[in-house]
């Protein structure tokens, strides 16, 4: 059976409508139209969440965007199996209600939190374990630039490369919400940052944030930077989001024993005649990253961040870097937004 785009649209209305007469309580969300462009979000309305065992409810006062929220729209990277379909992998705001076994929050708790989908919406369920208490220094708008992006850094440079005091890392695209935590969490820890950019105005905010020397992309290879920052060593560690057009040279760009953290494919999923012998004869290690799909990490990553982090953000030492802040009505300029990658550091949602 065929059913027209008129014929849809009433089904769907005839299903919310359902759900307020069986007495469950809507609220609103953005939800994807089709796959597509950001023209593809749209306001809609679904059940509001309940917390279940060990959750929280959370009102959202702000949605971190990031660019695997563009992905989800255009229908690239579907949510983990049990996620809920409605885009979104961070919010900030008020705890309001606390399931059954909850012990570390209570309600009235100001919070981030890392999700696996389900953030573009006016409340959300979430497990305590996957939550950020927020320090009265930092506001809504900043904590919902916390979560993914400080989650992401931390363990790619500290979990699975093992970053060490005294090093040296590559941070591609480092104005990026990721880049822009990575930069201060790396330099917090005493480690040298050299970062990737498209644009000097972007290569000067990232050294304001204490990276020591920048590269743009457009006008250099960033192969010949690293080695002229490095004495002809390499770098000790790389964090990359563009995937194969950049491998060869991350290689290239490697010390002995350097490690390749790849968290994004943006400049294509394939590799083709790679020489793998200077990569043996160095010594490399090459991870992939993804913490959407991987519950215990996430728990792991939190609770560091928890007990080691947010204490520098409390004091002001770490700070979430924030570009624009939009209306969650306009979801879809927000998108537009940071798929031309005109943003240094997070964009942000205000839910209100």
């Amino acid at each position: 059976m065929i059913i027209s785009r008129r014929g849809l649209d009433g089904l769907l209305l005839m299903i919310r409508l359902c759900f307020f007469l069986s007495g469950k309580i809507a609220m609103q969300i953005i939800e994807v139209a089709a796959p597509g462009g950001p023209e593809q979000l749209r306001m809609g309305r679904a059940p509001r969440p309940a917390p279940g065992p060990g959750e929280v409810l959370i009102r959202s006062c702000a949605i971190g965007v990031n660019r695997a929220d563009c992905l989800q729209r255009r229908g690239l990277y579907p949510p983990p199996a049990g996620a809920s379909e409605i885009p979104g992998l961070e919010v900030a705001g008020e705890v309001v209600q606390c399931g059954s076994g909850v012990h570390k929050l209570q309600p009235g708790a100001r919070v981030c939190a890392l999700l696996s989908g389900g953030g573009y919406a006016e409340y959300v369920a979430v497990h305590e374990d996957y939550i950020l208490q927020l320090p009265a220094a930092v506001s809504f708008i900043e904590g919902a630039g916390i979560a993914e992006v400080f989650a992401t850094a931390w363990h790619a440079l500290f979990l699975l490369a093992g970053v060490q005091a005294g090093e040296t890392v590559l941070l591609h695209a480092g104005a990026s919400g990721v880049g822009t935590a990575a930069i201060q969490l790396a330099a917090w820890r005493g480690v040298r940052v050299l970062v990737t950019a498209g644009s000097q105005d972007k290569i000067d905010r990232c050294l304001e944030l204490g990276a020591a020397a920048g590269c743009n992309y457009r006008e250099q290879e960033f192969p010949e930077f690293v080695m002229a920052e490095t004495g002809g060593q390499g770098v000790d560690m790389i964090l990359d989001v563009v995937g194969a057009a950049y491998f060869s040279r991350n290689i290239d760009s490697l010390a002995m024993d350097g490690r390749l953290v790849v968290l994004g494919l943006q400049g294509g999923h394939t590799i083709e005649r790679v020489q793998m012998a200077k990569w043996l004869q160095k010594r490399l290690s090459i991870f992939s990253h993804t913490l959407r799909n991987h519950a215990a990490r996430k728990q792991q990553v939190i609770a560091e961040l928890a007990a080691q982090a947010m204490p520098a953000f409390a004091q002001g030492a770490l700070r979430p870097v924030i570009d624009r802040v939009f209306p969650w009505q306009e979801a879809a300029a927000a998108h537009t937004w940071m798929e031309a990658n005109r943003n240094v550091g997070k964009i942000i949602l205000e839910v209100g």
